[in-house]
């Protein structure tokens, strides 16, 4: 038997007395086999021989089909003498069952480290994976140079609602280069130390409450944050930076989270839209919104196929997904409004038949959450849609809100679609969503893993935060609705362009821009936007542009864009200007040095 059996057979019994000790019982729901539920009646040696057995299992496994779900109930785990420390693999939630992160405490640390591949030390790959909804109180003796909460990550591995208390740091500055790629936070709250960005290229961080912040590289965005660095893009001596700092955030809507309540009975909680704020939505009390019962949800497993999910969304019933890896016949079909999808542990999607692997019809209200869509092999057209062409519903006051919903082509499996996400309605908010046409992996390559676009905004009134949008073939992400806004975008171009003349935007128009606003869009704003290149088959490849948008938009619509010409050793070509013809080239003339443009037109 390898280790690898060896670890598996050792986390399926943990599991399974878990879940028995858990999650089944008379009162409560029955979340499967993949989901841990902690009592802090528990001993704390047994929860850390269960979190080591999943972590043992998940830290290398970019690629596997394991999910987990990993949630406390309200109280305290380990002490202060006896923490509770433990690491975050791939595949892996883990959330506080309180309502309010004050519910959970957790006397140790959840922590992400670098990965050492060949002596090199980064956080570029550390993807999918999250933490929500409790207080850390960092206690981590006898950790040497890892004492602290680390969370070194890069993109899909968001923090919520989240109360830190000591030192967080963002970077594994303990083994090098320590490279990482992230990042986003949102509705947290951080005491009792600066929190170090180090070596994180970019960073979101919105409607948080900060005690510092020691840096930035390229593109760090602060959105409704109390206590965010000051404006200062690009970086200079005077300020620091780069910063792009928003006082308050336009129009937002938390995550939808699971609770216990006092009773232990299981909720679902449905935090209310905001306008124009900052801070957390819990440090002055409750936050806004209203619960929904469990027994108002369809708790799918993975064998559960789309026609039983289809059945309960049609009867009434929200869904919950819990953790695992669901191939799909069929779309999934979302037709009522304030319909609530919530997934557990990283549930993945996959179309089988060339299909969506989801619609959402006309309706307002709708809340996904927590998903991921992984393309199937026969090509669709598109994975999510939001609303029908050219239909433009909504409800402002109930918008439809994506949090932490994740695309992927290729990678895991051989996998093709056109698009990744269409929004067709108004009113949508986008809220860290990743659409990525893998660079590494399985079935990757210019004509196996083929995606035109990630994401098609066609409704107006569109906001999207923590926009990270990378390798698809064309134009990366197309803006067609009005009164769009975008506050942190980042992109990296395909790097597997074969030849020049296989990308091309139109005749005498090298490649395509990471974004696209439409020429018949009369208002659009952005802020803090980056696109990269890394073109790596040994020829020049050139974009003419990262950014191309009407040059008739009100003035200073767009604020602090990048581009950035990444230099490994072997990169080609690069972008020619950073929005339209305005802005400097990124070659290999000035490599890893961004280039700017701080307001357009």
């Amino acid at each position: 038997m390898t280790r690898r059996m060896i670890v598996l057979a050792v986390v399926a019994g943990l599991l399974a007395s878990f879940v028995v000790a858990g999650t089944t019982s008379a009162a409560g729901p029955e979340f499967g086999p993949n989901v841990m539920v902690f009592d802090p009646s528990m001993p704390t040696s047994q929860i850390q021989t269960a979190v080591d057995a999943i972590a043992d299992q998940q830290v290398s496994n970019q690629f596997g089909r394991q999910r987990y779900a990993l949630l406390f109930k309200p109280g305290t785990y380990g002490t202060a003498t006896s923490p509770l420390n433990f690491q975050v693999g791939y595949y892996t939630a883990v959330a506080g069952l309180g309502l309010s992160p004050s519910d959970v405490v957790i006397n140790g640390s959840v922590y992400v480290h670098n990965q050492c591949v060949g002596g090199s030390c980064t956080a570029l790959n550390n993807f999918w994976r999250s933490l929500s909804n409790l207080t850390i109180n960092v206690t981590t003796p006898d950790f040497g140079c890892y004492s602290g909460e680390f969370w070194a990550v890069s993109q899909a591995a968001p923090m919520r609602r989240v109360h830190i208390n000591g030192l967080a740091t963002l970077m594994d500055y303990c083994t090098g280069p320590s490279f990482a790629s992230g990042g986003f936070i949102a509705d947290s709250a951080f005491e009792g130390s600066t929190v170090i960005n180090g070596s994180q290229q970019q960073w979101l961080v919105r409607n948080s409450a900060l005690d510092g912040w020691t840096n930035g590289v390229w593109n760090q965005v602060f959105s409704g944050v109390v206590g965010a660095p000051a404006q200062c893009f690009p970086a200079q001596s005077s300020c620091g930076g780069p910063y792009t700092t928003i006082a308050t955030s336009p129009v937002t809507r938390e995550a939808p989270y699971l609770y216990a309540d006092s009773q232990g009975h299981y909720n679902v909680f449905v935090p209310s839209a905001q306008t124009n704020s900052a801070g957390t939505t819990w440090s002055s009390g409750p936050t806004p919104g209203s619960s929904i019962p469990i027994e108002q949800f369809f708790i799918a497993r993975p064998a559960d196929d789309a026609n039983a999910i289809n059945k309960a969304l049609g009867s009434g019933l929200n869904v919950l997904l819990t953790p695992g890896v669901y191939h799909l016949n069929k779309a999934i079909k979302v037709k009522s409004p304030d319909t609530v999808v919530l997934g557990l542990g990283f549930p993945t999607l996959v179309p089988d038949n060339g299909d969506a692997a989801m619609t959402i019809a006309d309706v307002h209200g709708v809340k996904l959450s927590g998903l991921m869509f992984d393309a199937g092999v026969v090509n669709a057209p598109v994975l999510l849609q939001v609303g029908t062409p050219n239909a433009h519903k909504s409800d402002p006051a109930d918008p439809s809100a994506l949090t932490d919903v994740f695309f992927r082509i290729g990678g895991a499996t051989p996998g093709k679609a056109t698009t990744s996400l269409v929004v067709n309605s108004d009113d949508v908010i986008l809220d860290d969503v990743w659409a990525w046409r893998a660079d590494h992996g399985n079935g990757v390559g210019w004509t196996a893993n083929t995606a035109d676009t990630g994401v098609i905004v066609n409704g107006d009134n569109v906001t999207a935060y923590g926009l990270f949008v990378e390798h698809y073939q064309r134009y990366e992400t197309i803006w067609n609705g009005e009164n769009g806004r975008v506050v942190f975008f980042q992109n990296e171009m395909p790097y597997d362009v074969p030849s020049q003349a296989a990308w091309m935007e139109a005749p005498g128009v090298d490649g395509f821009p990471a974004l696209k606003v439409a020429d018949s869009v009369a208002s659009f704003s952005g802020y803090g936007m980056g696109s990269y290149s890394f073109f790596n088959q040994g020829v020049d490849i050139f974009a003419a542009h990262a950014f191309e948008v009407p040059a008739t938009l009100p003035a200073s619509s767009l604020h602090d864009l990048l581009t950035i010409f990444l230099d490994p050793g072997t990169g080609k070509g690069g972008i020619l200007n950073v929005v339209n013809d305005t802005g400097g080239s990124s070659t290999i003339a000035n490599p890893d040095v961004p280039v700017t443009v701080v307001s357009y037109p």
